[in-house]
């Protein structure tokens, strides 16, 4: 009896062991992964990926460059890239010009303000009063064809600290969407979705960021000394960052800091958990978006405040991926990192090492220019406002004067080329009708005509721009034109370790995932997938 027994156990045993074989053999045989986890990491830069390298784990970035595909250097190919443009080319294998997504701000000519991208009067907020959803959004993502692929019974969920970002990560299709308010620091949604998820409304009642944040506070993660390529003089004082109740800021702020994206895989992980993505039978997505963008003017490139946002980086993705592989198992996850492809550092340069400088005030050249249009057309308001380098001229003005508006936006993108401080200017015309040039291809790449204006100008590198000058609000945006090497890695079971140093488009990048996961491309992405071994 004892006997029989025996051999039923060891051939169960056996039976278990050969079924865990057989679902590994047909994973590496093809079978679509359980799991797809798309990452977004605003403004990551590969050449700090490297410097920091050695003091990394095994099983964040390290595990990424020795066990995926990196792409050493991807070129998004637009102008004034944001982390919502960038995010909407990589979810869609679009340009902004197709998708729709522009920037995170689109101004409104007519009621001379600026609004979010993805701003609906029609859709209310969960935990927030923004009114936000993906109408913006012409085209459709990874998401979304992956829904539909799976009949709508796979779960896709998109977790950032950025409202606009989880939401274009989400897509049309998703199931949720969601991000910490700026106003009360809960985590949000838009009732564009209908699932909120449990471990959502968990998180905001019984251990809200309003009770947690007090006592946080963002230090260096190891000694000061040990930080690389940091100059001695900044090695001396640490840093130290606290967001108390009494700053008015202090979830913007926040979300700022190395912090936030601990919070982000604290997030991640209750969703995988509780909702056990990958392990319902279905292929589910889980989308996140994590920061390594400076966290002020000072804290930009070179600063040990930027080299600490990578080390605690470096443990999220770690923590992450340890979770998934424990649970799912990487070898059933499709894993997808990105860069957004652009990197803000504007620290302003010491008067002292006399560097060719100046001045770019909008208001100034605003006034400038509609003078001279007054001076060839007659006395009139002609131009109507500027943002974000771009001019608006007054349409009214241009129709009761009867003149052709064409030659008005050519008359006036040759008087601003003329100007001090301005690069380049080209007329709406000319980048839509004849983007000859690198630069009006940029630009072209990134417009959308529905919400353009009227002339776009480059500013000269090493000038400032003053935005809204003597206001309380000032601001002033130092013009750089460097180009950073934007990486991208996949883990996949089917994908060999290895590195593409040859620089690509990010178009290609939603038809390769897609690729990868034998799915429709998104409607939008006309490039061919690159073929990864």
């Amino acid at each position: 009896m004892r006997q029989n027994k025996k051999q039923r156990n060891r051939l169960i045993t056996s039976m278990l062991a050969s079924m865990v074989a057989l679902s590994a053999l047909s994973q590496t045989n093809g079978e679509r992964p359980q799991l797809v986890v798309e990452i977004i990491i605003d403004q990551l830069r590969s050449d700090y990926i490297e410097l920091l390298q050695n003091h990394f784990g095994e099983s964040g970035f390290n595990r990424l460059t020795q066990n995926g595909a990196c792409f050493e250097n991807v070129d998004f190919n637009i102008d004034n890239i944001d982390k919502v443009s960038a995010t909407g080319m990589l979810v869609t294998g679009a340009y902004p010009r197709i998708n729709g997504l522009s920037g995170a701000q689109v101004y409104d000519a007519q009621k001379h303000s600026a609004k979010n991208i993805l701003t609906d009067p029609d859709k209310l907020g969960n935990f927030t009063s923004e009114n936000l959803s993906p109408k913006a959004l012409r085209v459709t993502t990874i998401s979304d064809e992956l829904k539909i692929n799976g009949n709508g019974l796979g779960l896709v969920y998109s977790i950032a600290p950025d409202a606009q970002q989880a939401i274009v990560m989400a897509g049309h299709a998703g199931n949720g969407a969601f991000w910490i308010n700026d106003v009360n620091g809960k985590w949000s949604t838009t009732t564009f979705y209908t699932d909120v998820p449990q471990a959502i409304s968990t998180r905001n009642y019984k251990t809200p960021l309003a009770v947690r944040l007090d006592t946080m506070m963002w230090s260096p993660a190891m000694d000061l000394a040990k930080y690389p390529d940091i100059p001695v003089h900044k090695k001396y004082y640490p840093f130290r960052y606290v967001f108390p109740s009494s700053r008015k800021d202090r979830y913007s702020s926040y979300k700022k800091s190395a912090l936030v994206n601990e919070e982000v895989t604290s997030v991640a992980l209750d969703f995988l958990k509780s909702l056990n993505m990958g392990g319902r039978g279905e292929t589910d997505m889980l989308n996140i978006a994590y920061t390594a963008a400076p966290f002020n003017d000072e804290c930009g490139h070179g600063s040990v405040e930027l080299q600490d946002i990578y080390l605690r980086l470096d443990k999220q993705l770690g923590r992450l991926f340890d979770a998934i592989d424990s649970s799912v198992g990487l070898q059933n996850t499709l894993v997808f990192v990105s860069s957004t492809g652009y990197f803000e550092d504007n620290a302003k340069t010491e008067e002292k090492y006399k560097l060719p400088v100046g001045e770019f005030t909008p208001s100034k050249a605003k006034s400038l220019l509609n003078l001279y249009l007054m001076a060839v057309y007659g006395n009139a308001q002609w131009v109507s406002d500027y943002y974000g380098e771009t001019f608006y001229l007054n349409q009214k003005t241009v129709k009761e004067k009867n003149v052709d508006i064409k030659e008005v936006r050519k008359k006036a993108s040759e008087f601003l080329r003329r100007m001090s401080g301005v690069a380049e200017a080209f007329s709406i015309d000319e980048i839509i009708d004849n983007p000859l040039g690198e630069n009006a291809k940029r630009i072209h790449n990134g417009l959308v005509p529905s919400n353009a204006g009227d002339v776009f100008i480059e500013i000269m590198p090493g000038w400032s721009v003053v935005e809204n000058e003597n206001t309380p609000n000032q601001r002033v945006k130092q013009v750089r034109a460097n180009v950073v090497s934007t990486p991208v890695y996949i883990l996949h079971p089917q994908v060999k370790s290895q590195k593409i140093y040859t620089p690509i488009d990010a178009t290609l990048l939603a038809p390769t995932v897609s690729r990868l996961l034998r799915i429709r491309s998104p409607n939008a992405a006309e490039e061919k997938p690159i073929i990864l071994e």
